[in-house]
């Protein structure tokens, strides 16, 4: 089994892999974008893909959602991954000599009060906080630091100078496993569904009242632009319910109310009670 992951070994999608594919997450293709992992998908290089879509703390990740709609890409389970960030330097290195920071522009987001309080230090943006990490390592990089997970550090044999220095200690990233064809569980209990409606008055509210009529939950509604239509819009939705049926009797309920509707994958739900961070004395931020 073939993995895709954007980012290198050590990175959150590397984690998010393991945590869904346990043992079998070792063949990891590693690319620089997520529009790379879309396409090594589609051009069938890999079978499954880690695609990330949303953060506690900097929100939805609009592109992403395209990119699934683009290149026809299946929705086949979820990961919820908690995120902490580390700042890592090369061993030895004394926060008072740190002169720059480098790490992907959404970990740099959900460290800015940390990062606020050491204004003087450069901040860099770069592509992946995992290959941020490797790279200090490998080019033996003195006075630089990178915002990366324990792992990153542990890999590639760096020091955690401040640890946890999230902006707030429940910060989670919500990741799509994706792959080419559907793959869809003899029992599941959530879809993600995508449709646009008529441009009419109380068009969409009809379709989230047959959800309130059918007892199904919705866990997210996602409003993102379609490119060749300027102004319109089409829907993201994921629902979760307790019976299969009940699902598909809404499919059939609001094929009539919808103007397209797509089925962008059937999955088990993931508990999020089993991703809750564990206790740890130093989850305070260290400012």
């Amino acid at each position: 089994m073939k993995i895709v992951i954007q980012g290198t070994k050590g990175s959150y999608h590397h984690q998010a892999a393991a945590k869904f594919f346990a043992e079998d997450a070792t063949d990891l293709l590693e690319v620089e974008s997520f529009k790379k992992v879309a396409q090594t998908i589609y051009k069938l290089q890999a079978d499954y893909g880690l695609i990330a879509i949303e953060n506690t703390i900097a929100g939805t990740i609009l592109p992403n959602y395209s990119l699934i709609s683009k290149y026809d890409l299946k929705i086949v389970g979820e990961v919820h991954l908690p995120i902490q960030h580390q700042l890592m330097a090369l061993p030895g290195t004394k926060f008072e000599d740190i002169v720059e920071i480098q790490s992907h522009p959404m970990a740099i987001l959900q460290c800015d009060q940390f990062l606020e309080h050491h204004s003087n230090i450069r901040i860099v943006e770069t592509s992946d906080t995992a290959t941020t990490a490797k790279r200090i390592s490998e080019q033996n990089i003195q006075n630089v630091a990178a915002i990366a997970s324990t792992l990153s550090a542990d890999l590639y044999g760096l020091e955690i100078i401040k640890p946890n220095i999230q902006t707030f200690e429940k910060n989670f990233t919500r990741f799509f496993v994706v792959a080419k064809e559907a793959s869809t569980p003899n029992k599941f209990d959530k879809a993600s569904i995508l449709f646009t409606t008529p441009h009419q008055s109380g068009s969409l509210a009809s379709i989230l009242n047959e959800l309130v009529y059918l007892n199904i939950n919705m866990e997210k509604i996602q409003s993102v632009p379609i490119m060749d239509k300027p102004w319109d819009y089409a829907f993201h939705v994921d629902i979760s319910f307790d019976d299969m049926e009940d699902f598909h009797l809404l499919m059939k309920r609001i094929e009539l109310k919808t103007n397209y509707l797509k089925i962008l994958g059937q999955y088990k739900k993931e508990n999020k009670a089993d991703c809750q961070l564990k206790t740890q004395e130093n989850h305070s931020i260290i400012l």
